[in-house]
């Protein structure tokens, strides 16, 4: 077969704007081409190699990681965090295990780090047919655990940042067993993004044993040093829930899926789904009772044209939210009173 004729970038982008004109319409062709003409960008610019190689390596691996979670979006998933160091006769294992079964029993798949210690025992709880794992390439090599190793659904990163966003993007809440440097640089890292709503707001939970303290005197130093030298507000500790053993990690996240199903911004207006209608007496309270992070009043609404993207969701009753889109905490408040919380 004969060699394609190598283009110029200039003719190149010709070629590609007239392929894309060509091609059936599709909601995602801006998307792509404003992809390829940032590509065609670089090659215009004397960009180091190392810094390209950064860009290949980053695409490349959220591109198979998108081909691995798209099978599974229409299920609700828990990301699980904790040490690789915790040994299989501890009860912190066990704590785990047990977690990840009764969650997974309710419907969730779990998603760990595919390593050792906390994260196998998410994966032997939930088993392997309910596990995704998204493993780290390190120095000393972090080898697959044996509940996840050969499975389709398991991938290894070479980069933190882009593993990190498989966690944040695909997980619809994040239980938190004690770690070290690496569980707390999650949790951090997903209490920030959920404070500055650079993620959705989903549950949180901190598992700990009975009469064990781990996370209580984490909560005791960010109570006695962020918030009492007014570095974090009080509403920031509504992200997040302490418990001491693994039913009640389950029943807080199956609590703030109870009634509330999920939302997204159209323009500066926030949309919040339900699996039920919402009383007017319930409407009516929010109104008053979170007029403080509203610009104007909340009322029910249909879907929103640009809600047409999402046929999975159109059937479920809404509310249009004009949300000030600063504090989050309060609208995770919000959403407990809306799953009936007082």
């Amino acid at each position: 077969m004969a060699r394609r004729k190598r283009l110029s970038l200039n003719e190149l982008v010709r070629e590609v704007d007239a392929w894309l004109k060509e091609e059936p319409a599709s909601p995602n062709h801006d998307l792509l081409a404003e992809m390829l003409y940032m590509v065609l960008d670089l090659a215009r610019r004397d960009f180091d190699r190392g810094d390209l190689k950064v860009l290949v390596r980053s695409l490349r691996e959220e591109r198979r990681a998108f081909r691995l979670f798209t099978p599974y979006r229409s299920v609700r998933k828990v990301s699980i965090f904790g040490s690789a160091r915790i040994a299989e006769t501890d009860p912190y294992y066990a704590l785990a295990r047990d977690f990840a079964q009764l969650i997974a029993d309710e419907g969730f798949m779990v998603i760990t780090g595919a390593g050792e210690g906390i994260m196998q025992a998410g994966h032997e709880g939930a088993g392997r047919a309910k596990s995704i794992g998204v493993n780290i390439k390190l120095p000393f090599e972090q080898v697959p655990n044996r509940f996840i190793q050969g499975d389709a659904k398991h991938m290894p990163f070479h980069f933190f940042f882009t593993r990190k966003l498989m966690f944040v993007k695909e997980g619809d809440a994040f239980a938190f067993f004690p770690g070290g440097f690496g569980t707390h640089d999650e949790a951090l890292e997903v209490l920030t993004l959920t404070q500055t709503g650079k993620s959705q707001i989903v549950p949180i939970v901190m598992v700990d044993l009975p009469g064990r303290t781990y996370w209580r005197e984490w909560l005791a130093f960010v109570k006695e040093r962020l918030l009492a030298d007014g570095y974090i507000s009080e509403e920031d500790l509504s992200f997040f829930t302490i418990v001491d053993n693994a039913p009640a990690a389950v029943a807080e996240i199956k609590r703030f899926y109870r009634r509330f199903h999920s939302y997204r911004y159209v323009k500066r207006e926030l949309v919040i789904r339900l699996v039920e209608p919402p009383a007017p007496a319930l409407i009516a309270a929010l109104n008053r009772n979170f007029h403080d992070i509203l610009t104007g009043d909340i009322k029910e609404t249909p879907p929103l044209p640009e809600e047409l993207d999402d046929p999975a969701t159109l059937s479920y009753p809404r509310l249009l939210v004009p949300f000030n889109r600063r504090n989050f905490g309060r609208l995770r408040q919000m959403i407990d009173v809306l799953n009936g919380e007082v």
